[in-house]
């Protein structure tokens, strides 16, 4: 081989090593830069979550649990939510009618605790819906078939009484329109999963039950 043939191959091979060297350098800053996916060296914590109104508290894995504002809410709640207004706004309009027809007074000052404390839970429950842009109504629902809902001929009755004949008419539509909330209570407790509400509808339930026990005590 002659002087030129040599130094055409040397130059050959040098040129192939220069490009192996460079290709391997590019190589590892591409993996150098390339993110990394993140270990952690701290283990899942365990972690008490309390539990629904009545329920014990469980333990689970700091890992398992959902971060907050993820939505949690299903169509239980939902329909819950959406006939419990409508189902408030009418305990609300048989409490309005004590003043000046209730014989008892004390039958009265119920009425206005009724009627204080099932107007601001309406407040909560509309701002719930609206909070996750759902439908103040759902037009499926047969409003009249709720539990312990009252016709509208015995509300129109009961507006024309007084003394002890709306007392004791008041007590009977009252107690039956609690029971039916409480019914519609644990319906929630039992399917529902937003927590807020199970807590608000656990809290309105035992509320309804004292106000039973108290109109019993009254119409005795």
């Amino acid at each position: 081989m002659n002087r030129t043939a040599k130094f055409a191959a040397a130059a050959m091979a040098l040129a192939v090593a220069i490009f192996v060297v460079v290709a391997t350098r590019s190589q590892d800053r591409e993996s150098a830069a390339a993110p990394r996916p993140a270990v952690s060296s701290t283990p899942p914590q365990r972690v008490i979550l309390p539990g629904r109104p009545g329920e014990s508290a469980r333990v689970s894995d700091s890992d398992k649990i959902k971060a907050p504002g993820v939505a949690t809410f299903n169509s239980i709640d939902t329909a819950f939510t959406q006939m419990m207004i409508v189902h408030h706004g009418q305990a609300v309009t048989m409490a309005a009618l004590a003043p000046g027809r209730a014989g008892d007074k004390q039958l009265a000052q119920l009425a206005a605790r009724i009627g204080a404390a099932q107007t601001p839970e309406i407040a909560w429950m509309q701002g719930w819906l609206r909070d996750r842009r759902l439908p103040a109504s759902d037009p499926s629902h047969n409003h009249a078939t709720m539990p312990g809902m009252q016709s509208e001929a015995d509300m129109a009755t009961l507006a024309t009484l007084e003394g002890t004949d709306f007392d004791r008419r008041f007590v009977a539509m009252m107690t039956s329109h609690h029971q039916g909330a409480i019914q519609m209570a644990n319906d929630v407790l039992r399917g529902g999963t937003d927590l807020q509400l199970n807590e608000m509808a656990g809290e309105m339930a035992i509320e309804q039950g004292g106000e039973i026990a108290r109109m019993a005590d009254l119409n005795s």
